[in-house]
C-alpha cells in the first residue's frame, strides 16, 4: 500500500510535471511564431494581427526581451481580470456557465476542506485501530486519517454523521444559489441578446404524407390554417448527406492540390509523383497534380449532378421542415404546444441555431430514432458492464504486488524506494487514463447514430453517458474490484443487498489510488491543456507545407471548443470523488480543490484567447450539472450508511437515510422551480422582446433574414442561382403538381393531419414585420 512518503513522492512528481508544463507554456506563447497558436480568438475576431517581422531574422521567430520571461505568469491574473459579463459578450453564455462549474467546485469544497481537516482528521488520526487490526487486512498511512481508523462502535462516528448533514447542507446551498444564478443569467441573456433565427424558429418533425401534395405544400397549408397570424415563412429539409460527403472529398482532394502545386513551384526541376493505391503506399505512379486536377474534375460533375437529384428528386425531401414565425411569441406557442390530434405527427421543438445543427440526422425518419435509441441503450449497458473486465484485471496490475506477481524479476528494481513511489504514484492513474482515451470518441458515435439533430443535444448526450461509465467503471470498478484483490477475497462473495456495505468498506481502502488519479488526470492533464502541444504541432506543419495566403493561414489555426462531451463529465467525477471522501477520507480534498482552482485559471484563460465556441445553447446544460451533483451526494450518503454499518452503528442508519430523502426532495424542489427556464421560453419574456424590437427597428424586413437561414451548408457558398433554385424548391412548391386549387383560401385541413382548425381569411398578408 502506499505511504504518506509515497504519496508525497507522487505529489512533488505530479506537481513539477504540471510546473514543466505551465512554465513551456509561458515561453512559447511569447514566441511571434506561435502567436496564432496561444491567441486565435482575437485573431478570428479580427482584433489582433501578427507581431511585427521587422528587424533580424532571429526576432522574425524568437522573442528576445528578456524581462517578459521573467513575467512569465503574468498569464494567471490576466485570465481572471475580465468582467463576467464582458465574458459573456466575449465567448458567449455556455462557456462563461461553464466555468461556473469550476468555480461551484471551489464554492464547495474550500469550506468543506477547511471544516474536515479541522474536524474530522484529528477525530480520525486520534485512534489506534489500524495497528490493532487483524493482518488479512491490509492498511496504508492514509487509512490512519480516514474513518477506518475509528473503533467498531464509537461514538466518534457521530461526528462524522453531524459533518454529513453539514457537507450536504452546504452544498445544496451553494447549488440552489447557482441553479437561481444561472436561471437568471439565461433569461437575460435571451431577453438582451440580438436577433438570431432560432427564435422566431421550429423544427417540425413527423410531417404526415399527403398523396395531393408534396412536403412543403403541406408544411405551408398546415401552417397557415392553424398558425394564420403568426406563420411566417418555412424550409423543407432535404437530405443531402451524399452531397456533403462529395463536397468534402472534393475539398480533401483540393488541398492536396494545393500542397502539390506549392511543391512544384518550390523545385520546378520535377513533377512531383504519387502512387493511387491506398494512403499512396501502393499502386500505379501518376504526376500528382495532373490526378488531382482530373479527381476533382470528376468530382465536381458528381456533386452538380447530385445536387441536381436532391433538387428536383421528390424521395429527397425529408418529412420535417424549419417553420419560422413572425414574432417570438408566434415560434414560443407553436414550439410548446401539441399540433395535432395524434400526437405522433406534427412534432414541434425549438429549432437549434443553425451552427447548432447536426445536419447528417434531419434526414434520419423520426419512426427509427426510438428503434435506434434502443439499440444503442444495449450496446451501451455491454460496453459498460465489459469494460469492467480489463480496468479490473489492470488495476490489479498496476500494484506493486501485482507487478511482482506478474514479473518476479523485477522485484529488486521494484523495491527502490524512489521507483516504488513512481509506480504508487503514476501507473495505477496513467493506466486508467489510457484505458479513457477513446471512450469519448465511441460514446458521440453512438449518440450520432440515435439520430439527435443538434450538436449540443448530441454533446449533452454522450457527457451524460460519460457521466455513468466513470460512475460505474472508474468509481465503483476501481473500488469494488480493487478492494476486492487487495483485501484477500473480503468483498467477492457478498450478495446484491450487501452492495452498500462493499462500497461502505471498499472506498476507503481505495483512497490513495484516486489521490495518484487526480495528481496526473487532474494537475498534470489541466496543465498540459494549456500547452496545447498537438495543435502547435499541427499548425506549424500546416504553415510550412500548406499555407500560401492569410486565408490559409487563418484556416490552419485550430482553435477548437469546449467539449462539453468530455469535459463536464470529467468535472463530475472529481465533485464525485470529494462527496464520498470528504467524510471518509478528508486527507484527499486539497487535492480536489487544487484542481478546481487550476482548471478555472486555465480554462479561463483558454476561453478568452483560444476556443471558439461551435454553438450557443443558453446554458441548456445546466440542469445536467446539477443532477450530477445531486448524484455524487446520494452516493455519499450510501457509502456513508453501508461503512456505518459495518461499524456497529446500525442506528445512524435512519438519519442517513433522512439525509438522502431531503437530498431527493431539494432536488425535485430545484427541478421544479429552476428546470422549465431551460427547456421552455416564457411567453411573457418573448412579448416583451418582440414589442422592444418593433420600437426600435420597426421597418426591419425578417422575412429575408429567415428564408435562408436554415438552408443546408452545402449549398452554402455556391452560386446565387443554386441558392435561388433552393428557395423557389423550398418556398414555391415545385416538386409535386398539387390538385388543390388554392392553399390559402380554403380553411380544410391537410388530408392526414389529423388537425381541425379555424377558417382561414381570403389571404394572409406577407408585409415585412419584426
Amino acid at each position: 500500500m502506499a505511504t504518506l512518503s509515497d504519496i508525497g513522492v507522487a505529489a512533488g512528481i505530479n506537481l513539477l510535471s504540471a510546473f514543466v508544463f505551465l512554465l513551456a507554456f509561458a515561453i512559447l506563447r511569447l514566441q511571434p511564431f506561435n502567436d496564432r497558436v496561444y491567441f486565435p480568438k482575437w485573431y478570428l475576431k479580427g482584433l489582433r494581427s501578427s507581431p511585427s517581422r521587422s528587424g533580424t531574422f532571429v526576432k522574425k521567430f524568437v522573442n528576445l526581451d528578456f524581462r517578459s520571461y521573467l513575467r512569465f505568469l503574468n498569464w494567471m491574473p490576466e485570465a481572471l481580470k475580465m468582467p463576467e459579463l464582458e465574458l459573456i459578450d466575449h465567448a458567449g453564455l455556455d462557456s462563461a456557465v461553464y466555468l461556473r462549474i469550476y468555480l461551484i467546485g471551489l464554492k464547495i469544497f474550500v469550506p468543506i476542506t477547511f471544516l474536515a481537516w479541522a474536524v474530522l482528521v484529528p477525530v480520525n488520526y486520534t485512534n489506534k485501530t489500524l495497528e490493532l487490526q487483524l493482518k488479512n487486512v491490509t492498511s496504508s498511512d492514509i487509512d490512519k486519517l480516514s474513518i477506518s481508523n475509528v473503533p467498531d462502535g464509537s461514538d466518534r462516528f457521530w461526528t462524522h454523521i453531524v459533518m454529513a448533514y453539514a457537507f450536504t447542507f452546504w452544498t445544496c446551498y451553494v447549488l440552489l444559489k447557482e441553479y437561481e444564478k444561472v436561471a437568471n443569467m439565461r433569461l437575460q441573456f435571451l431577453v438582451s441578446e440580438k436577433r438570431r433565427p432560432d427564435q422566431f424558429t421550429v423544427l417540425v418533425r413527423n410531417v404526415p404524407p399527403d398523396a395531393d401534395e408534396s412536403v412543403s405544400e403541406t408544411v405551408e397549408h398546415f401552417f397557415l390554417v392553424n398558425h394564420p397570424d403568426t406563420y411566417l415563412t418555412h424550409q423543407v429539409v432535404c437530405n443531402a448527406n451524399k452531397l456533403a460527403k462529395l463536397v468534402k472529398k472534393r475539398k480533401s482532394k483540393q488541398n492536396w492540390l494545393d500542397y502539390y502545386q506549392l511543391k512544384y513551384s518550390r523545385n520546378n526541376a520535377k513533377r512531383p509523383i504519387m502512387k493511387t493505391g491506398f494512403l499512396g503506399l501502393w499502386g500505379e505512379k501518376v504526376d500528382a497534380i495532373d490526378h488531382h486536377i482530373t479527381e476533382i474534375e470528376k468530382l465536381s460533375n458528381e456533386i452538380a449532378e447530385e445536387r441536381e437529384r436532391v433538387l428536383k428528386d421528390p424521395k429527397s425531401i425529408m418529412p420535417a421542415a424549419f417553420v419560422s414565425f413572425k414574432s417570438r411569441w408566434g415560434a414560443a406557442v407553436c414550439a410548446q404546444t401539441q399540433q395535432s390530434r395524434n400526437p405522433t405527427l406534427w412534432l414541434t421543438d425549438w429549432a437549434p441555431e443553425p451552427r447548432d445543427v447536426y445536419w447528417q440526422n434531419l434526414s434520419i425518419p423520426y419512426v427509427s430514432v426510438a428503434v435506434r435509441r434502443l439499440i444503442m441503450a444495449v450496446a451501451f449497458f455491454f460496453l459498460t458492464f465489459f469494460f469492467m473486465i480489463p480496468i479490473a484485471s489492470v488495476q490489479a496490475l498496476a500494484t506493486i504486488e501485482g507487478l511482482e506477481k506478474a514479473a518476479p524479476f523485477l522485484k529488486s528494481l521494484i523495491e527502490i524506494p524512489f521507483i516504488k513511489s513512481v509506480i504508487q504514484g503514476f501507473l495505477p492513474g496513467i493506466v486508467l487514463k489510457l484505458f479513457l482515451i477513446f471512450l469519448p470518441t465511441i460514446l458521440m458515435i453512438m449518440s450520432k447514430f440515435e439520430g439527435f439533430t443538434s450538436i449540443s443535444s448530441l454533446e449533452r448526450r454522450s457527457a451524460t453517458r460519460y457521466y455513468l461509465f466513470n460512475l460505474v467503471n472508474v468509481f465503483l470498478g476501481s473500488v469494488i474490484a480493487g478492494s476486492a484483490l487487495d483485501q484477500l477475497n473480503t468483498f467477492i462473495k457478498q450478495s446484491a443487498n450487501e452492495i452498500p456495505k462493499t462500497i461502505g468498506v471498499a472506498v476507503p481502502m481505495r483512497a490513495t489510488f484516486f489521490i495518484t488519479y487526480i495528481m496526473v488526470d487532474g494537475w498534470a492533464g489541466i496543465a498540459a491543456e494549456i500547452l496545447m502541444l498537438k495543435p502547435l504541432i499541427i499548425y506549424h506543419l500546416k504553415n510550412t507545407f500548406l499555407v500560401k495566403t492569410e486565408k490559409d493561414r487563418e484556416e490552419a489555426m485550430n482553435p477548437g471548443s469546449l467539449s462539453f462531451n468530455v469535459g463536464e463529465p470529467r468535472i463530475q467525477l472529481y465533485f464525485l470523488l470529494g462527496m464520498v471522501y470528504a467524510t471518509v477520507t478528508p486527507v484527499l480534498l486539497p487535492f480536489i480543490v487544487v484542481f478546481f482552482g487550476l482548471a478555472y485559471v486555465v480554462f479561463r484563460h483558454q476561453i478568452i484567447n483560444v476556443y471558439n465556441q461551435e454553438y450557443e445553447s443558453a446554458a441548456a446544460f445546466w440542469p445536467d450539472v446539477h443532477g450530477r451533483i445531486i448524484i455524487a451526494l446520494l452516493v455519499s450518503h450510501v457509502a456513508l450508511i453501508g461503512l456505518l454499518s459495518t461499524k456497529h452503528l446500525a442506528q445512524a442508519a435512519p438519519l442517513l437515510i433522512t439525509l438522502a430523502v431531503v437530498t431527493i426532495w431539494f432536488y425535485r424542489f430545484c427541478k421544479a422551480r429552476y428546470e422549465p427556464a431551460f427547456v421552455r421560453y416564457p411567453l411573457q419574456e418573448a412579448v416583451m422582446k418582440d414589442t422592444l424590437e418593433r420600437a426600435r427597428d420597426s421597418n426591419f424586413n425578417l422575412k429575408p433574414y429567415l428564408q435562408n437561414a436554415y438552408i443546408h451548408p452545402v449549398f452554402k457558398g455556391e452560386d446565387d442561382d443554386e441558392e435561388e433554385e433552393v428557395v423557389k424548391l423550398e418556398n414555391e412548391s415545385v416538386l409535386v403538381p398539387t390538385k388543390r386549387q388554392s392553399r390559402r383560401n380554403t380553411p380544410v385541413p391537410s388530408k392526414m393531419s389529423g388537425a381541425s382548425s379555424q377558417s382561414l381569411p381570403e389571404a394572409v398578408p406577407e408585409h415585412s414585420v419584426p
